[in-house]
């Protein structure tokens, strides 16, 4: 698979070692400045031991040797952080000393903003080669999280074990026998608190809030790279032993590509993820691989008169830390894709609404079909890891529109009003009646910058809406509301388990947006008919321009074959093509699935095809799939 790391300029690699520890949950903690264009603070990390090392002690040490080896071959770092004796975050003298040996020096800051100091330690020469084997007696396991354009300050363990109350993660069974050692009970108490059943998920989001306050207990030794940033403890030489709770403190650039930083349509300042190749590493430091799935919990702070719009589950409001400054708080419990995280902080007015409850529902239930009305009541056990599932919720999934805000610059307010308001309800209902329960609690629409290069994009709760939607009247607005509001169930509630199949979100999100839009429209049969056979016509000459000028390589819903969904050892792999430029105009991914769905619709009816994909639904809700 080493083939697999050898990337080529327009290759995004995901180079997190998921295989060896995996991420279960963020905690962010972020100050947004405008006025430097930076969004800095601290996240903590919580981590399970990765499935490769859930063996035994044997396979443990030869794992961690290939990953050493793995990783030397990797480009040289740019940057080494060693950190000095006086270490003030350990909590014992006897913690600190792990660190005594690595030299001292002042602080300072390199020209990228990383903190390093002058003395290296006695046991690395050189910063630019931090794990060449000549440079350690023992060969240190090395923790790898992607990241990109960021500074990154400072990382430290955390000492979970202080924390008020949290000895009652230590009765169980399986703690009684473990040994007095801190690092061990640290390490245990994460185990049980990402492991927590799905009914006790507020207990758990307290409790990781709690933790992520924690005292540290000693500084970790990181380097950063273009794409990674590398973090291990002197002496400890596998995942197993290696710290379960980090935290890192860093700030984003100006220049980093995960956000953009412009003015609104109304040229008040704002800043928001706009679904860039290289997804969040510019944001946070995480694991890209869509197999890490994780929740999140972030506070945002920013000043009085902006509004944040985030992935969550919770429609956060305000609080006031101090004369001018707002705090805002989201949390998922729902496990995702890291690229999925989404924000948006800017001055965004809320497009007020009538109660949505009384305008669709009623006539929902009459909408339905038998078949659908019935499988609508079938129960059964989903396959995801646990979680608060919605489709387990015999609330959720009565409920055909989901609470819903819309947000926009004050000067598209009346467009909004005009054009997108009253679609929401239809749209959501028409989703519900074709797929059943809604995998997401609540949805925010915001209407981005003009700079926004798509005409829309999904996130978990969250959708962006291009200005160029408004103007097209109700159907071009309600059609890319459709589109959206797909992800839900395809891209988001099912996703890709290799991004080089995209199309199994984009032709899913293309093929019901048809389906949605004729609902929500109330057609006839023959009305139906008429408008997909134009949009099929019009698409097909789209694709068939595409296909005559594009370069054949990226016209493979496959590029991968054979090896798609497979990664290193590590858990390390590429996405083929994900930084190619004229990727991100083309539509054939989108079209070609679309055509590919509509064929098998009309080969077994559309009836038979759509009661099938229910059942997928509720098969592969919370999962990753192939096109197998």
């Amino acid at each position: 698979m080493a083939t697999l790391l050898d990337t080529m300029k327009d290759d995004l690699p995901l180079m997190a070692n998921t295989s060896h520890m995996l991420v279960k949950h963020y905690v962010l903690d972020l100050d947004v400045d405008f006025t430097s264009k930076v969004i800095e603070g601290v996240i903590v990390l919580f981590f399970e031991t990765g499935s490769r090392y859930k063996k035994t002690s044997s396979t443990v040490k030869e794992g961690c040797q290939t990953l050493f080896d793995e990783t030397c071959k990797k480009r040289p770092s740019e940057h080494c952080h060693v950190p000095g004796t006086n270490v003030s975050a350990c909590s014992s003298e006897t913690e600190c000393n792990d660190f005594v040996v690595c030299g001292k020096g002042e602080d300072i800051s390199d020209k990228n903003g990383n903190h390093s100091n002058k003395e290296q330690a006695s046991g690395i020469s050189n910063s630019k080669d931090c794990c060449n084997v000549e440079n350690h007696e023992n060969k240190d396991f090395l923790l790898v999280l992607d990241c990109c354009d960021l500074s990154v300050l400072k990382v430290e363990e955390v000492d979970v074990a202080a924390v008020s109350g949290i000895e009652k993660f230590t009765r169980s069974a399986k703690l009684t026998d473990v040994s007095k050692d801190l690092e061990n009970l640290r390490r245990e108490i994460v185990h049980e608190l990402v492991t927590l059943p799905a009914d006790r998920w507020k207990e758990q989001l307290h409790y990781f809030t709690c933790c992520s306050q924690a005292p540290g207990c000693g500084e970790l030794l990181f380097t950063t790279g273009t794409w990674t940033l590398e973090i291990r403890k002197s002496g400890i030489q596998t995942p197993i032993d290696f710290p379960h709770a980090i935290r890192i403190w860093y700030k984003t650039k100006p220049e980093g590509k995960s956000v953009t930083w412009t003015v609104d349509q109304s040229g008040r300042p704002c800043v928001y993820t706009m679904g860039s190749p290289i997804n969040n590493r510019a944001l946070f430091p995480c694991q890209e691989p869509p197999v890490a799935f994780s929740t999140w919990q972030a506070s945002v702070r920013t000043a009085a008169g902006f509004v944040v719009l985030m992935s969550g589950e919770n429609s956060a409001e305000p609080v006031q830390l101090q004369e001018g400054i707002l705090s805002w708080y989201y949390y998922v419990t729902m496990p995702m894709p890291a690229s999925t995280f989404t924000i948006a902080v800017g001055c965004w007015e809320e497009v007020k609404q009538q109660s949505f409850t009384a305008t669709v529902q009623p006539s929902t239930a009459l909408s339905l079909t038998s078949s659908e009305a019935d499988f609508r009541w079938h129960e059964e056990i989903c396959g995801h890891v646990e979680y608060p599932c919605r489709f387990q919720d015999a609330a959720a999934r009565l409920e055909a529109v989901i609470p819903y805000r819309v947000f926009a610059p004050w000067c598209l307010m009346d467009r909004c009003k005009e054009h997108l308001l009253q679609l929401i309800p239809q749209c959501l209902s028409a989703a519900y009646i074709t797929l059943g329960t809604h995998p997401f609690s609540r949805l925010d629409i915001l209407i981005v910058p003009s700079n926004f290069s798509s005409l829309g994009m999904a996130s978990p709760h969250i959708i962006f809406l291009s200005q160029s939607v408004l103007p097209g009247g109700s159907h071009l607005c309600g059609t890319r509301l459709c589109h959206e509001i797909a992800h839900a169930w395809f891209g988001l509630a099912i996703g890709a388990r290799d991004w080089t199949e995209e199309w199994l979100s984009e032709g899913f999100a293309t093929f019901l947006e048809d389906i949605f839009w004729a609902r929500a429209q109330q057609l006839s049969d023959d009305e139906v008919k008429g408008q997909q056979e134009l949009k099929a016509l019009l698409r097909w000459r789209r694709l068939r321009d595409e296909v005559q000028n594009s370069e054949e390589e990226l016209q493979v819903l496959r590029p991968k074959k054979e090896s798609t969904g497979e990664s290193s050892e590590s858990g390390a792999s590429i996405v083929k093509h994900g930084l190619k430029a004229e990727k991100i105009f083309m539509q054939v991914h989108y079209l070609k699935g679309y055509f590919l769905l509509r064929s098998l619709s009309r080969i077994i009816g559309e009836v038979s095809y759509l009661a099938s994909l229910r059942k997928f639904v509720h098969k592969f809700h919370g999962q990753l799939v192939l096109s197998q």
